[in-house]
């Protein structure tokens, strides 16, 4: 766990694959904390990390990937987009199984990706992710309000069909999921719609932003992720001209 600013902290899983440890942010909000994600599930939120429970929290899924819902289930009040189902997501804490659920060419993929486990009687190969359906459904333009901020649901489709970013109009923060994140960026997944995501990207360049809070990785500025959607757009203009 770590405090990023005096409203915001981050935790993440640190006995998980780097592939699959992704950021949970919590913001502290006047009336009400909002919680971005959910991480892979392998050990309980509420048992590892109650103070995150505290003031009965929404969350918000970015997308329905395992390594982002795994503990969505804990959660009274989960937002989600329609297209982010948490019921039947596939799962897996198997280097080849995850490779071949999620498309991605893995050669040399570990068996495992975990070093740790919660319990001794935890065992790896029963790893499922509980249904957690959503108790409100988010679209584009909506707001979460936690009473001192508002931040307005950006949906941004490429990565997944459902992806959401989060963004903070009066600070400049952005919540960006996996949308967008200081790394390679997947966009050749079963799901993904690299038109949509080529879209998605320009709209992201767009915006006033001024820091990013990643699903994956640190936190970067605004003219990082200027560099990151250009690099990005210039790629796949010249796959689209050749």
């Amino acid at each position: 766990m770590e405090r990023v600013t005096d409203d915001l902290i981050r935790i993440d899983e640190p006995h998980v694959h780097e592939l699959l440890r992704a950021n949970i942010w919590q913001v502290r909000g006047r009336e009400r904390d909002l919680v971005v994600d959910a991480g892979l599930g392998v050990a309980s939120l509420r048992g590892h990390v109650p103070a995150l429970f505290e003031r009965d929290p929404v969350l918000v899924l970015t997308h329905r990937h395992l390594d982002h819902v795994g503990s969505a289930h804990e959660f009274g009040d989960r937002r989600m987009h329609p297209a982010t189902e948490v019921d039947g997501t596939p799962a897996s804490l198997r280097g080849p199984e995850v490779a071949a659920l999620l498309g991605l060419e893995w050669p040399d993929a570990p068996d495992l990706l975990i070093n740790g486990v919660p319990s001794e009687t935890f065992e790896v190969d029963d790893y499922a992710i509980p249904p957690a359906p959503a108790t409100a459904v988010l679209s584009d333009g909506d707001t979460i309000d936690l009473g001192d901020r508002q931040l307005r649901v950006l949906h941004l489709p490429g990565h997944t069909p459902g992806c959401l970013c989060l963004f903070d109009e009066h600070s400049g923060a952005l919540f960006s999921g996996d949308v967008v994140y200081d790394d390679v960026l997947l966009d050749e997944l079963p799901e993904s719609d690299i038109p949509a995501y080529f879209d998605s990207m320009r709209r992201l360049r767009s915006l006033p932003v001024e820091v990013v809070y990643p699903g994956h990785g640190d936190p970067f500025d605004g003219d990082r992720l200027g560099e990151l959607v250009d690099a990005y757009v210039a790629a796949r203009s010249r796959n689209r001209s050749s």
